[in-house]
């Protein structure tokens, strides 16, 4: 039978997460009303801004606590699609991917505004033959006015983020080396029945989660450290922009994971929701 506590602990991260996810949804919503408001308010912007960093770092902490004993959890979690399992970096996203979310904004709305310019190019003419002003880019400030130095900045903190990134993943492969060591591995290899543990094992085992839990601690203090640099490089209507689109990923991720078990069940004669209403990690 289950241990109880562990069905516990379970119920209380799944809960967090769905809690979080509904949190996603809600600030997502704010975050684009702020950009489409005619009168962009900076401070408004930047209160906006610091509250979305604010709940990530509350669920930071929320997730710290309760991975101290039960980290593996994280690592693959039941609430998660397949999908989004499969794309996990210690139990979330890899921080340098907020930098590659900038970059990919960066060029495709150079790519829009260049379209938007030619177009217009093109009017402008016929603007001025009737005596109109010409066409403006209402494009308004984007990722494409971004400066050469806070390219820079960014180029920079991608290559730290990296190289954080790989110190942490080593750390876990050397953790994941461990289990094929002692007391585990002779515990498996002369036990009678499989699956058997004693006192010894157990204590590994519970070593290994705690160092997991320390490992998903450091990599929620990455997230959350790149995820301010950034914003902070960024101007405000920027960063608001950035925001958004991460957070509509994220969102995304999850739903198209969930749809596509939803076509393999259906394939297999299966039926019902994968993933539940949240079941995204």
């Amino acid at each position: 039978m289950e241990n109880p506590s562990s069905s516990n602990i379970e119920k209380l991260q799944q809960d967090c997460y769905h809690e979080w996810m509904r949190l996603q949804a809600k600030r997502m919503t704010d975050l684009k009303q702020a950009l489409t408001n005619g009168e962009k308010n900076d401070d408004e912007l930047r209160e906006l801004i610091e509250t979305v960093i604010g709940e990530f770092k509350d669920y930071a902490g929320k997730r710290s606590e309760q991975s101290r004993r039960y980290s593996s959890n994280y690592f693959a979690p039941t609430w998660n699609t397949c999908l989004e399992n499969a794309l996990l970096w210690m139990g979330g996203c890899r921080p340098s991917s907020f930098i590659r979310l900038v970059y990919a904004m960066c060029g495709s709305q150079t790519e829009l505004r260049l379209a938007n310019f030619l177009r217009n190019d093109n009017l402008d003419g016929l603007s001025m033959a009737l005596g109109e002003t010409p066409g403006l880019d209402e494009a308004g400030e984007s990722m494409s006015d971004l400066t050469p130095e806070q390219l820079y900045k960014i180029n920079e903190l991608h290559l730290k983020t990296v190289q954080e990134e790989n110190k942490l993943s080593k750390q876990a492969a050397t953790l994941q080396e461990d289990t094929a060591d002692m007391p585990i591995a002779l515990a498996a290899f002369y036990k009678e029945e499989i699956g058997e543990a004693d006192v010894e094992v157990e204590s590994a085992l519970d070593k290994y989660e705690a160092n997991m839990a320390r490992i998903l601690t450091e990599a929620d203090k990455l997230r959350l450290t790149t995820l301010t640099q950034v914003v902070e490089i960024l101007t405000v209507v920027q960063a608001v922009d950035f925001l958004l689109a991460g957070k509509k990923l994220h969102l995304s991720m999850h739903e198209w994971g969930r749809l596509r078990e939803h076509r393999r069940l259906e394939s297999c004669g299966g039926g019902g929701d994968p993933g539940g209403e949240f079941s995204g990690g």
